[in-house]
């Protein structure tokens, strides 16, 4: 499993545009939480966990949020959440631009 999570951190998108202004953006209790959930399972990115928890809020509202850290802390993602989970992966890569 995380090996999946920490692919799923590195993955490069594909997607060109970035997304809108997020109109409610998570919470810092939900930041920290994502933070810790990502550490957990990839300590190895903490870097690349701190640059995501930075950019999320530019990314995805809070709704979204508790579907990413639960996903991170291994809840199988539910397929309607497919399309805009891959975005938000995408577009949080084009930011952090992990280096391998």
């Amino acid at each position: 499993m995380k090996y999946i999570v920490v692919m799923a951190l590195l993955a490069l998108g594909t997607s060109g545009a970035m997304a809108k202004p997020v109109a409610n953006p998570p919470t810092t209790e939900q930041l920290d939480a994502f933070y810790a959930a990502c550490v957990h399972v990839a300590p190895e990115a903490s870097v690349l966990c701190k640059c995501k928890r930075d950019a999320a809020p530019k990314l995805i509202d809070a709704e979204f949020m508790t579907v990413v850290i639960a996903s991170i802390k291994g809840k199988p993602l539910d397929a309607k959440y497919y399309d805009a989970y891959n975005d938000y992966i995408g577009h949080s890569n084009q930011i952090c631009k992990p280096d391998y």
